[in-house]
């Protein structure tokens, strides 16, 4: 008697194109640096030449590291990115302070960063006094957190047509101050304490997000030959708009004009189209960091949940609501820890500056060390014995040692300059304590960790 058939456990397909991998990276990096960030490069840069090699060199550092992730992710890809990376190549201690890190100080302070971005764009629309960047930024953390625990998630379509409006608005920016020019003001030297080693942590803080692109290897077509279509074609994609977008600002404002801007393609906007135009990029940029924020509370709660199931003594952040599907304890604490961070940024003369100086010490530490997982496992391949060969992954870095060494070598120039500029005489008051404070936490991680694995 024939046996019913047994039903396929359900997987990833294979229904992405390269070009679909194409959009979908580009979507991944393009959030709202973009739109905030270029005024802080501009200010920690001596002249035009300058200022656009630094987005070039940032776009040359983003290629070599999504390549080293390719090769992680087809090596160990399942669901849990740098933290089994960690794990698998320098293991559980690493990868506990990692997520620990992740959930105090990289992912909120990611959160509480695209929240003073919308609130500095939001405040162009609607201004709430003097305070009014860090009480929208309030008000957005508050929502995204609301929106989350309710369950709510975006929709592809609604995804993409953000994507699109969003590339469409930096085109249609970059189109308009190039061809009406402007007004810019004079260029001029270096500012006071500026530092190129800090302008590239904002340049690549603009570029985050291609590591994501490493995890669609398993739905991709001839994953193999067009991961590194995807990756190459993305951040090439993303170079040439970044490149283009900036020498649009640079056209419009000059240097000296987009280092006093605390909402650059705004100030762009205003100049080439009015405060109409202001206004509507205004809203572009609002709907984006939404989005951003977003995606970063549901991404950002779920690693912490994923860390309370894993050690009893974080068990609380490892329980799930069934109403909605979200894990509610890890989402309140995200949210509180994020609260905390804007009224924190709000003491600052920046508060978008202070989150990228309290997350940036940290994001480079833990870049660094999932790089050096990839020379781990490589020693590993090479020592496994001949009647047992270690199985070779569906990507492998090409130009290796070069590319990886290239890309270890710029986290370690980036984690240097993410902490010389603590003892800078003009930046270092304004975000040296925040600095510290993730630094301070991260540390933290390790007590805890041993204090973990006993229970």
């Amino acid at each position: 008697m024939d046996r019913d058939p047994q039903p396929l456990k359900p997987g990833p397909r294979a229904l992405l194109s390269a070009a679909d991998g194409v959009f979908l990276t580009v979507g991944m990096v393009i959030g709202v640096g973009i739109f905030k960030l270029p005024s802080l490069v501009a200010g920690n840069t001596a002249g035009t030449g300058q200022f656009l090699l630094a987005w070039l060199l940032g776009g040359l550092a983003s290629l070599c590291g999504a390549l080293v992730y390719a090769e992680l992710a087809a090596r160990h890809p399942e669901t849990g990115g740098e933290y089994a990376f960690l794990s698998r190549g320098l293991g559980r201690g690493a990868a506990f302070v990692f997520a620990w890190s992740r959930m105090t100080v990289i992912q909120t302070g990611a959160i509480a960063a695209v929240a003073f971005a919308f609130g500095d764009y939001a405040s162009q629309i609607v201004r709430l006094g003097s305070r009014s960047s860090a009480l929208w930024a309030a008000i957005a953390v508050g929502a995204v957190t609301v929106l989350n625990l309710a369950g709510t998630r975006q929709s592809k379509t609604l995804q993409k047509a953000v994507e699109l409006a969003l590339v469409g608005a930096l085109a249609l920016l970059a189109a308009a101050a190039l061809a009406t020019g402007g007004a810019p003001q004079a260029e001029a030297g270096a500012a006071p304490g500026a530092s190129f080693g800090l302008a590239m942590i904002f340049v690549l803080f603009t570029y985050g997000g291609w590591n994501e692109a490493a995890y669609l290897a398993g739905e991709l077509r001839d994953a193999p030959r067009n991961m590194v279509r995807v990756l190459v074609g993305g951040v090439l994609a993303v170079t040439a708009l970044y490149l283009l977008v900036n020498v649009a600002y640079v056209a419009t404002l000059g240097l000296g004009g987009m280092r006093e801007s605390q909402a650059v393609a705004a100030d762009a906007m205003r100049r080439v189209a009015g405060d109409k135009g202001a206004l509507l990029l205004a809203a572009v940029v609002c709907v984006s960091a939404l989005t951003t924020m977003n995606a970063a509370a549901f991404t950002g709660a779920r690693t912490s949940w994923a860390l309370g199931r894993d050690y009893a003594l974080l068990g609380g952040f490892g329980a799930w609501r069934e109403s909605g599907s979200t894990p509610g304890n890890a989402l309140l604490v995200q949210g509180a820890v994020t609260l905390a961070l804007v009224v924190a940024g709000s003491a600052t003369p920046d508060g978008f500056g202070a989150m990228v100086a309290y997350t940036a010490p940290v994001f480079w530490t833990f870049f660094l060390l999932t790089g050096a997982t990839l020379f781990v496992f490589r020693a590993r391949d090479a020592k496994a014995p001949a009647e047992a060969p270690a199985r070779a992954p569906a990507f492998r870095v090409p130009l290796y040692p070069v590319v990886p060494a290239a890309f270890v070598a710029t986290c370690a120039y980036m984690l240097w300059s993410s902490i010389d500029y603590i003892r800078n005489p003009v930046v270092g008051p304004k975000f040296g304590l925040m600095a510290l404070a993730g630094i301070a936490l991260m540390a933290a991680g390790v007590p805890l960790y041993f204090l973990a694995r006993k229970r």
